[in-house]
């Protein structure tokens, strides 16, 4: 039931909400999250500093990420790695993660909504390193 590489990497790329695994302090912590992905490349997503995801990833520069299907038959991807890279976000980044998740319409309500914080947030970028998928619909 396992995918193969290039299922992993498509599912992986297609739009879900992640769930993030961070440390925090001695516990691990799981919170939702946008995140883009473009097959054989990192998983990035946007964060401030400050919040106990930016911590985590900072702290440790370990991560895990899940996106799953929720209606039958399920399917899961989780990755887990280092934190390669961590850069200012940009305007351009917000608008993409933004219209991503939420399309042009909502997306520009989303960023006008959130400018105050445009600039608090950094780009993070993560490198998948060992990967574990199910497709439960390979089992019918």
């Amino acid at each position: 039931m396992k995918m193969t590489k290039e299922e992993r990497e498509a599912f992986l790329a297609d739009l879900h909400v992640g769930v993030l695994g961070v440390n925090h302090g001695d516990i691990p912590l799981a919170v939702p999250i946008w995140y883009d992905y473009e097959p054989g490349g990192d998983v990035w997503l946007l964060t401030s500093p400050e919040s106990i995801k930016g911590k985590g990833l900072e702290a440790t520069g370990q991560f895990s990420l899940c996106a799953q299907t929720e209606t039958p038959p399920y399917k899961y991807v989780t990755v887990a790695g280092t934190l390669r890279e961590v850069e200012d976000s940009t305007p351009e980044a917000s608008k993409h993660m933004a219209y991503r998740y939420l399309g042009p319409e909502f997306g520009d309500m989303y960023l006008a909504a959130n400018a105050d914080s445009e600039g608090s947030s950094k780009l993070y970028r993560l490198t998948p390193e060992r990967w574990y998928t199910v497709d439960y619909g390979k089992a019918f």
